[in-house]
């Protein structure tokens, strides 16, 4: 079982602060910068992953169009040429600067809707060597995994949400997964900013394990 102090974890930022967020809309994936081949697997990925939360997809969102939009990159100056992505992303210029100087290969932006639920989710990665020898099913299984919720900036640094099989499939690791689950339940709130919002969590993980156990 999954210790309240582990799940907590998951959303306990680098500054000590807890944090949650799960979509408060359907989301309306789109890509840009990859070949129809990729975008395939992309959106069956995070089909996959809404699947498992019981949340749900669209074509679009009525206010913005796309809400999911994942950006494939040769470079980081690439974002300074997107056409009109500055009116979307404030600062762009300063943060091309900060993921250059981090030598980052991948970074995710959300928004929020007033009850601060998630309501759009830009992901930008850099195909550097590093994530171009990822299989592109392994790739976009774990974007969309990072973008179902707004996890802690700590959650996954030196580990994956994801495991290998025997044959070198990805799968999603089942702890990860049973937080998902957990985190889309109607009885919770789509955010909050409470530590005792982790030990609600917990206990609807341990819930949803013990009934698949």
């Amino acid at each position: 079982m999954l210790s309240p102090e582990v799940v907590t974890n998951y959303f306990t930022r680098a500054d000590g602060t807890y944090l949650f967020a799960r979509w408060g809309r359907p989301i309306a994936p789109v890509a840009f910068g990859v070949e129809d081949q990729t975008l395939s697997v992309l959106k069956g990925a995070i089909e996959a992953i809404v699947t498992l939360a019981d949340h749900q997809m669209a074509e679009t969102d009525p206010e913005l169009g796309s809400n999911l939009m994942v950006f494939f990159l040769r470079n980081w100056q690439d974002l300074l040429d997107t056409p009109n992505l500055d009116r979307m992303i404030p600062d762009l210029e300063k943060l091309v600067g900060r993921l250059r100087d981090a030598d980052a290969n991948q970074y995710r932006i959300f928004r929020f809707d007033p009850d601060g639920g998630i309501k759009a989710c830009f992901v930008f990665l850099k195909m550097d060597q590093v994530l171009s020898d990822i299989p592109a099913d392994t790739l976009c299984l774990g974007q969309a995994v990072q973008s179902i919720l707004l996890w802690s900036d700590t959650a996954f640094l030196g580990t994956s949400p994801l495991a290998l099989t025997g044959n070198d499939h990805a799968i999603l690791k089942p702890d990860v997964g049973a937080i998902i689950q957990a985190a889309y339940d109607p009885v919770l709130p789509v955010s909050a900013a409470d530590a005792s919002h982790g030990l609600r969590l917990a206990a609807r993980v341990q819930v949803s394990m013990s009934l698949k156990n």
